[in-house]
């Protein structure tokens, strides 16, 4: 996939969005080559296995000016920093347990110029501030994430669904769904997006 079929997605894109875009992949390169935050085999495919599936949850929730986001187990910036590029008047908040990691999330924030990203080596469970929205992609099950979030909602959105999780997962989720005892809404992201790799993507929402 390149930047051109990744904007046919996101066609209202403004110069400087699609600028920034078109700078991950060498970004990226560059760090996961000092300090390993990709896979060997993804980082050829960056555009399709991170930066849209990052913005996947934008094609649930279309985030607002001055919301404030917080993204769990980060890693090197997934999927905080696309959804930050896109949404450039929202907050966002990058924390992972790992040092080294959120090093490279502020040096790629940085390089893109991102005023709207923060980043801190951080468990979610140390962070003592509310979000309108906690994102996150697979960092664990569901019902063992849940407690390490609860409590830090606002209740003050007004989008489109309430305060809540946004998590990225994949596969037959039904067995987890149940186990975590949580209700959820289940998003397809093959609704959206045609590559195959998006065939068993999914959004979970969960009301905070």
């Amino acid at each position: 996939m390149t930047s051109d079929q990744l904007f046919t997605y996101f066609p209202g894109l403004t110069p400087i969005q699609q600028q920034q875009f078109e700078q991950l992949p060498a970004l990226y390169e560059f760090w996961n080559n000092q300090i390993n935050v990709i896979s060997r085999k993804d980082i050829d495919q960056l555009f399709e296995r991170h930066v849209l599936h990052s913005l996947g949850i934008a094609k649930i929730m279309p985030f607002l000016p001055g919301e404030s986001v917080l993204d769990v187990g980060t890693g090197g910036g997934f999927p905080g920093i696309p959804l930050a590029i896109l949404f450039p008047d929202t907050k966002f908040y990058l924390v992972d347990s790992i040092g080294k990691k959120i090093k490279v999330v502020q040096e790629v924030a940085k390089a893109l110029g991102l005023k709207n990203v923060r980043a801190s080596h951080l468990r979610a469970e140390q962070v003592n501030e509310k979000f309108d929205f906690i994102i996150s992609r697979a960092v664990t099950r569901l019902g063992e994430f849940y407690p390490w979030i609860k409590g830090k909602f606002t209740r003050t959105s007004n989008n489109t669904l309430p305060s809540g999780i946004l998590y990225l997962k994949g596969g037959d989720l039904a067995e987890e769904i149940k186990e975590s005892g949580l209700k959820v809404q289940q998003f397809y992201l093959k609704d959206y997006f045609a590559e195959e790799f998006f065939e068993t993507k999914q959004v979970i929402y969960v009301k905070g």
